[in-house]
């Protein structure tokens, strides 16, 4: 950390990560591959087939996937806007609404999601490698029939080798990560194409697309709007902290063209080869397997299950690093700029991850719905506060210097917003009532859509005649002003 600090930033507030990026060398195409690899995953295989069980055909599951990406397709872009203009990350981005410490709250709740989400995908990745490992060598059986911490043996060994893979990602902060992203998203499609066409040549070409389901409990209506919202909540972490990535882009259009790539494009190609595998390994082996490394464990060949295996083992890690690791560096780098760097908060949040035995969480329905079932109810509030703040309110004019200052527009009270605080607290009760209470188990699905528009208004109403935020928003105005005066004087110069 031997970057100079500029003059007026606190050390508890300020660090080479945390400041606005320098090198934009996130252009469209690394963005369209941090893009393949989010989608790229066994979650993202088995989302879309998994929207039947709501009751829908296959052509309602299809124009739910389509609404509900488009969606979000543009409230990402919300995030990435202001990534791409003020070069800051997510935790730095809440400092605008909540206040220079105050934005700790927002921080640490997205950074617990994601610490327990990224134990339990480096776990689902090692299911990956313990296959490998038994058909390479069998005698490895007797590896997995002891128990210790609810993991064998060979379970424990496999889990920290993908750990400490993803360590290896580190070594660079977010220039590994760039470069890891822009091949592994893409290779994914490559087994993906062989698997496609292995199951559809062994099918005779002729599936059926409709998948079994449930019944719609609701009726057809509620089924197909909640498929709809669970595509957008799907995407609900990263539609946070998708300013870590867009932060280094060039351009607004490198954000806005690849967005449009990676999410509708991508996403529903993606969906429509899950379900056609899916759909035909019914033809093939006479049930739905929904897990496509099972599907590779089928094929009867060691490098068909070589290749199968080590991609979905690299595609769990592409989302993981996207989704969970990212997000958690920047967040608990926030929490202690002086003495947390991204490396040093990457390390902490991969330390909690492998303490909290992740396959006990996952194995836990009470944890996996109470938990981060309420954990993530509380993202939509936040994402209302935040981009209303950001874009109604102030109309993107942020001095943003001030964030990293214990004496500026941003600081409120002791570097709280209370009115952020309490727009969230109001919001976000209702959320989670309707998220995880059985008897509103009609609105569950919308729990992130209710927390967010309900935090956005409510933030609107009290915070619309703020003198401060006036005066702040003024300011910030002035200075992009002289900055444009300053560049047409010196053009090309640096500010």
């Amino acid at each position: 950390m031997s970057h100079t600090i500029p003059p007026g930033a606190s050390t508890r507030l300020y660090n080479e990560d945390l400041a606005p990026a320098e090198h934009r060398t996130w252009g469209f195409y690394s963005l369209f591959a941090m893009w393949m690899s989010d989608i790229h995953s066994l979650g993202g295989y088995t989302f879309a087939a998994g929207l039947f069980a709501l009751g829908l055909g296959a052509w309602q599951v299809f124009l739910a996937l389509v609404v509900g990406i488009i969606l979000v397709y543009f409230l990402m872009n919300f995030s990435g806007y202001a990534g791409q203009k003020t070069g800051v990350p997510y935790p730095v981005l809440a400092r605008i609404s909540f206040g220079t410490f105050g934005a700790n709250l927002p921080a640490l709740i997205r950074a617990l999601v994601a610490i327990a989400w990224y134990g339990i995908q480096t776990w689902l990745a090692s299911r990956a490698v313990i296959i490998i490992a038994l058909k390479i060598w069998p005698d490895l059986k007797g590896l997995t029939e002891n128990n210790f911490l609810g993991e064998s043996t060979l379970g424990w060994l496999a889990f920290l080798l993908m750990w400490s893979l993803q360590l290896l990602l580190l070594r660079n902060g977010m220039e590994t990560i760039r470069r890891f992203q822009d091949w592994a998203g893409p290779a994914v499609w490559v087994v993906m194409g062989l698997l496609v066409i292995y199951i559809l040549v062994n099918a005779g070409w002729n599936v059926s697309l409709d998948l079994p389901g449930g019944v719609a409990q609701w009726g057809t209506t509620h089924a197909f709007f909640a498929a709809v919202a669970l595509t957008v909540t799907y995407f609900s972490t990263l539609m946070l902290n998708f300013c870590d990535f867009s932060r280094f882009a060039p351009s607004r259009k490198a954000v806005r063209t690849a967005n449009l790539w990676g999410l509708p494009v991508n996403f529903i190609a993606f969906s429509v080869v899950s379900v056609v595998v899916t759909a035909g390994t019914f033809k093939v082996y006479g049930e739905h397997i929904y897990d496509p490394v099972e599907i590779v464990g089928r094929i009867d060949s060691i490098w068909a299950l070589l290749l199968g295996a080590v991609t979905f083992a690299v595609a769990t890690l592409g989302i993981n690093v996207v989704a969970n690791f990212v997000s958690p560096a920047y967040d608990l780098a926030n929490v202690w700029p002086s003495k947390i760097d991204f490396r040093r908060g990457g390390l902490i949040a991969a330390m909690i991850a492998l303490v909290i035995t992740p396959w006990n969480l996952f194995n836990s329905p009470v944890v996996i719905n109470l938990f981060l079932g309420g954990l993530g109810a509380l993202l939509g509030p936040l994402f209302g506060i935040i981009m209303v703040d950001y874009y109604v309110l102030r109309r993107q004019h942020v001095l943003v210097p001030d964030l990293f200052t214990e004496q500026g527009y941003y600081t409120y009270t002791g570097g709280w917003n209370r009115k952020a605080d309490i727009s969230f607290l109001v919001s976000a009760v209702p959320a989670v009532i309707f998220a995880l209470v059985p008897v509103f188990g009609a609105l569950s699905a919308f729990s992130w859509f209710i927390g967010a528009a309900l935090a956005a208004a409510v933030h609107y109403l009290i915070s619309r005649h703020d003198t401060t935020l006036a005066a702040s928003v003024a300011a910030a105005t002035e200075a992009e002003i002289e900055a444009d005066a300053a560049l047409q004087v010196q053009p090309g110069r640096k500010l």
